[in-house]
């Protein structure tokens, strides 16, 4: 018999061990493991899925932690929380880049496509932001799923990777973090 992992990918998030938590409270067993994890070893453990946390550095600065391209080649949806769906974006070929206007604290996103990570959830939420940077350019496998009034990629999925970012923190979030969280372990193999 063999456990279903999710796989954290720390990147020096303040929250990781609330991720990791959020992640058991779905009874599914995750294991948070160090940027420099490659690919291989995710997959030897069969992984069901790869979460990747925030953390405070900038995605372009010199020596900006950054993960294994090839988790993105594994088959298993990877979702990518704040610096996270920075990362994501950034191997997956967006543009990231200081944010006009900084996001902290809650804030209101418009839900624009409420498929997949966003089912059975309210048009609008409140959200917990917390970034200086952010998507400010995505190409055509890029999909928005949800903005806010300084942030028009607040949520986006890949159209044909298992790929989906959240530039907002839901295992903060109670009712919104909980569904989504439920809807990306639930996932069921459709990008």
């Amino acid at each position: 018999m063999t456990r279903e992992t999710i796989a954290i990918i720390d990147f020096g998030s303040q929250y990781g061990q609330l991720i990791a938590r959020r992640v058991r409270e779905h009874n599914v067993y995750s294991v948070i493991y160090q940027p420099s994890v490659n690919a291989d070893e995710l997959k030897k453990l069969g992984v069901k899925g790869v979460i990747l946390s925030g953390g405070p550095a900038s995605v372009y600065a010199e020596n900006a932690p950054m993960c294994d391209a090839k988790i993105f080649e594994l088959g298993v949806p990877v979702l990518g929380i704040c610096y996270g769906m920075q990362v994501g974006c950034k191997i997956l070929g967006a543009e990231v880049s200081p944010a006009k206007s900084r996001e902290y604290g809650r804030r209101s996103i418009d839900i624009i496509n409420k498929e997949d990570i966003f089912a059975h959830l309210p048009d609008a939420a409140t959200v917990w932001m917390s970034h200086g940077d952010q998507v400010n350019d995505i190409h055509s496998d890029l999909i928005p799923l949800a903005k806010t009034a300084t942030c028009p990629f607040a949520a986006l999925k890949h159209k044909t990777k298992p790929f989906y970012g959240v530039q907002f923190h839901p295992e903060k979030s109670q009712a919104l973090g909980l569904q989504l969280l439920s809807n990306f372990l639930n996932w069921d193999g459709q990008a």
